[in-house]
């Protein structure tokens, strides 16, 4: 039950984080000021530690499904 509640969150959190990226040419993301051009031209600390916490709970997603998919096995 605990992984399910788990698998919940964490997908929600990654869709919330996906939206949150920068948009590479007209998106989701311009309506939250995503589309503008920033004057350095670089990525900021900002966007490299969003794409490091996108990747964490990515990766934490797709542990959740691979327990709960043991765990289905093991109890049929």
């Amino acid at each position: 039950m605990g992984f399910s509640i788990a698998l919940i969150v964490f997908s929600l959190l990654l869709m919330l984080l996906v939206l949150m990226h920068k948009g590479k040419g007209g998106g989701l993301s311009d309506m939250f000021g995503g589309g503008m051009q920033s004057s350095v031209g670089g990525s900021s600390v900002a966007e490299r530690n969003l794409d490091r916490i996108t990747l964490v709970v990515g990766l934490l997603w797709f542990a959740c499904i691979v327990v709960l998919g043991i765990l289905m096995k093991v109890n049929n």
